[in-house]
């Protein structure tokens, strides 16, 4: 799908793009060539469950917290993947194929307009989103009168963050619907790319501060005392525990910054002078910490952060250590088992509620795959 007007895009190839990278055995892409072939292929073969009107589910489907809230996000992560993968590889896919008729059926049940509403807080979002992701031949499909209702109230800046400010733009731009938040290089001056770096930085002074001192008056204490009452003061300095440089929702709304403000790659991201390096040194450590505590989801999203802000992944010691922690944890069916190792799926587990937990981690990374240019058509 092309974008609509006011959205800031690069250009667009004019065909079919290169093949794949075809990397011999061994080489750094073959393991990346089977962990977007695993979790596409998973995908493909799971595409009832991202389809809330598929008869196979009928009543028997898993309650969880999200509630109706979540058949509508599966079919929009669908959706968002098969967007990107028609716009990355326009090339004759027939996964993709069948995916992406998967959503157009989705996209034209007359159902879909009440699950896109059934959640108030994200009712805007999800009629946005629905809209901008919309495959062709849905042009009299139901959602489009749900679209219709949205009120000035509905889509105004006041009361929003700047980063969800940028959002709103971005679905609404690509959904071609009117409204007055501010411009891109305006948001992204206030956006956490921008700001979040600094914070993690003051943040981790003020956490250095006490040991900093700590460790001052150890040395003083040294000069003047034996060898046992230097390892007591050394047993001061001892390391803390491990700590994020920045919080989990800081993390995630960092990650779809940069996917937002750079239309997942298709452009960069805008950012004032210098800031780039800054977010860029933020994303490495953000995922040296995830690769330690096995966050597969975040990890995912910060190596697709990467490639946002026009570094490669594969070139980088996080962004090898990510991909890696990536391919340990995919499950021989090719799914990520969960967004976590601490909250990974059991293959005991129903189907429905195995796929609740492990379809978003396993279509991140696939669409990750993609954009570092793997999983094509083969």
């Amino acid at each position: 799908m092309s974008t609509t007007p006011g959205l800031r895009a690069g250009p667009v190839p004019a065909g079919p793009g290169p093949g794949p990278r075809q990397p011999e055995d061994g080489a750094p892409g073959h393991g990346l060539e089977r962990l977007g072939a695993g979790a596409l292929g998973w995908i493909g073969r799971h595409l009832d469950h991202f389809d809330p009107f598929a008869p196979a589910r009928g009543a028997a489907r898993t309650p969880d917290p999200g509630g109706a809230h979540r058949p509508a996000k599966a079919a929009l992560e669908l959706a968002l993947l098969t967007h990107c993968w028609t716009r990355l590889d326009p090339g004759d896919d027939p996964r993709r194929a069948e995916a992406t008729v998967r959503v157009r059926a989705i996209w034209l049940h007359p159902g879909f307009p009440r699950l896109l509403t059934a959640e108030p807080r994200g009712a805007t979002q999800y009629r946005l989103a629905c809209a901008a992701l919309a495959p062709a031949g849905t042009e009299d499909a139901p959602f489009r009168a749900a679209l219709d209702r949205l009120t000035a109230a509905d889509l105004a800046p006041a009361g929003r963050s700047p980063y969800q400010r940028l959002e709103l733009r971005y679905y609404a731009d690509k959904a071609g619907v009117a409204h007055a938040v501010e411009s891109y290089p305006e948001l992204a001056r206030r956006n956490v790319l921008v700001t979040l770096p600094a914070t993690a930085l003051a943040r981790a002074r003020r956490r250095d501060a006490p040991a900093d001192r700590d460790a001052v008056e150890s040395r003083n204490t040294l000069a003047a005392q034996d060898a046992q009452a230097a390892q007591d003061a050394q047993d001061i300095t001892a390391p803390r525990p491990d700590e994020p440089p920045v919080t989990v929702p800081e993390a995630y709304a960092l990650t779809h910054s940069a996917f937002y403000l750079s239309d997942f790659a298709r452009t960069g991201p805008g950012l004032p002078d210098g800031a780039v390096a800054d977010a860029a040194a933020l994303t490495g450590r953000l995922l040296d910490h995830c690769v330690r505590h096995d966050w597969w989801d975040l990890a995912a999203e910060l190596v697709m952060t990467q490639v946002c802000l026009g570094l490669d992944p594969t070139g980088t010691p996080e962004g090898t250590a990510a991909l890696a922690c990536l391919a340990r944890a995919q499950r021989p069916d090719g799914s990520i088992p969960g967004r976590s190792a601490a909250a990974r799926a059991s293959t005991a587990d129903p189907a429905a509620e195995y796929f609740a937990k492990a379809y978003h981690t396993t279509l991140v990374t696939a669409l990750m795959t993609l954009l570092l240019g793997t999983g094509r058509t083969p």
